[in-house]
């Protein structure tokens, strides 16, 4: 994902913290352990969450709060016609237990 330029002061704002009604979201959806980096010179975030199950993680999508906080989001950083974040996927090259 990632920030428009402008807003990247904006974004942290409304991740510190996020809505108590989010967070609860994602962790019934099985999530901890989220964290998510800005780089400051391109403006792309990096997203890392453990989750329990893929199912139950794209389910958060579904939900009204998720929604309401895409809606929230979409004025500062690039979205898709739905609201929600333009989203890259990337490729793991490594892992280690």
């Amino acid at each position: 994902m990632s920030v428009n330029r402008d807003a990247m002061a904006e974004y942290e704002k409304r991740h510190n913290p996020i809505w108590e009604s989010m967070q609860k979201v994602l962790k019934s959806h099985g999530a901890s352990n989220y964290s998510i980096f800005l780089d400051r010179d391109t403006c792309e975030l990096f997203g890392y969450v453990e989750i329990e199950s893929e199912e139950r993680w794209k389910q958060i999508a579904q939900t009204r709060e998720c929604r309401k906080w895409w809606e929230y989001m979409c004025t500062i950083m690039p979205s898709n016609p739905d609201k929600s974040p333009v989203e890259k996927v990337l490729k793991e090259v490594f892992h280690l237990d």
